[in-house]
């Protein structure tokens, strides 16, 4: 007996299958037969797939500056799991898991290499911020939530250090087993050529595809060397949409040449989900149709590739034994008008709309599905 089968679910290659969960995994996929304690149909109507990781947030609700509730950003738009990034630092990254524990979504965090975290806008202007002990000592004591480690790199955060700070993050990063090192780039100084050049296979470049001068692209366009040779190394790219971070042109043209996200993550905080122009995952992803990139390109970023980047292992994929997180959603033919963090807009003919997550076998009806009565019983 099972607990939950999904009859008919649409994969995003236009696939139907059945999934059965069992215990809070994935038990069975395909033609499934057997009985469950519930049973949902989707009748070949609505789209499934691994529930959608977004892999940076900022959801610690004491925040001065950027903050949010996990399950408004989480389970309620469709997103399984979050990944916090560097909103905390080791003074406070105690409390942020003792407030998650409450959540229906899942909490990870990447620890800000700063020990206050993001108090203020300039957290790496001091070096005496950066705590090494601190910063062993918390993901001794957090090792399942602390999934890696955050350093902003950007000339308003390091103020007149320039480059050291992230110096100090690679020394952090061999100490604590290689963790993954997420490194938010924006205007220089440092300048972006000399963060690539310390970035290692693993490492993840957040802000891909911003606007501002310090960009992934030369001025004629091109993907500047240092990025090409990171790529070659194994570094990734990270979305991380946010308020200031995303171009439509950057975006339009790296996709072009090949240059595809890793990740499609959405810097979400509470005044850019309110206000724009991040909204929800959902409405970051959607973009995505805009420029260049199909369902199946879009949702590999939010889900096997989000979790191998971030170790989280058993999840990002259907298959038997993998946790039981799942993201059922429309693909609505309409248009939209998208604007990106330029005031750019383009005029988009998709959006994907959220309807359901299932969070270890759990399942939670979206505030989509809920305005559309989806799945009322």
């Amino acid at each position: 007996m099972f607990d939950l089968i999904i009859r008919r679910a649409r994969l995003a290659d236009g696939s139907l299958t059945d999934i059965a969960i069992h215990d809070g995994k994935i038990a069975a996929l395909g033609d499934v037969q057997g009985a469950a304690t519930q049973e949902r149909d989707l009748e070949g109507r609505y789209w499934l797939s691994a529930g959608w990781i977004d892999s940076h947030v900022h959801c610690y609700p004491k925040s001065p500056i950027y903050h949010d509730e996990a399950d408004r950003i989480g389970v309620w738009t469709g997103v399984t799991t979050v990944v916090d990034a560097g909103s905390t630092g080791a003074d406070d990254i105690d409390d942020f898991y003792e407030i998650t524990r409450a959540a229906s979504t899942q909490v990870y965090a990447l620890l800000n290499i700063a020990r206050t975290g993001i108090v203020t806008q300039n957290e790496l202007a001091d070096m005496n911020q950066i705590d090494k002990v601190g910063v062993r000592d918390a993901v001794k004591r957090l090792p399942g939530f602390i999934i890696g480690i955050k350093a902003r790199m950007s000339s308003s955060v390091v103020g007149e250090n320039g480059i050291q700070p992230l110096l100090r993050a690679k020394e952090i990063q061999h100490e604590n087993d290689d963790l993954p090192l997420m490194v938010h780039i924006g205007n220089n100084p440092p300048d972006l050529d000399e963060i690539a050049d310390l970035l290692s296979s693993g490492d993840i470049i957040t802000h891909c595809y911003n606007g501002k001068p310090n960009r992934v692209l030369t001025p004629s366009g091109e993907l500047r060397a240092s990025i090409t040779r990171a790529l070659q190394r194994g570094v990734r790219l990270d979305v991380g949409h946010g308020t200031a971070s995303f171009s439509f042109e950057v975006a339009r043209v790296a996709i072009a040449q090949g240059i595809l996200p890793h990740t499609i993550s959405s810097d979400i905080y509470c005044r850019n989900r309110i206000d724009g122009p991040v909204y929800t995952l959902a409405h970051v992803m959607s973009k995505f149709f805009s420029v260049g990139m199909t369902l199946p390109q879009i949702i590999d970023c939010v889900t096997h590739q989000a979790a191998d980047g971030l170790r989280l292992h058993g999840k990002g994929r259907l298959e038997p034994g993998a946790d039981a997180d799942l993201t059922i959603f429309d693909v609505k033919e309409e248009s939209c008008l998208f604007i990106d963090s330029e005031g750019q807009s383009v005029s988009g003919e998709k959006q994907l709309m959220p309807l359901a997550a299932v969070v270890a076998g759990q399942w939670f009806i979206t505030d989509e599905g809920k305005k559309h009565h989806v799945f009322d019983l």
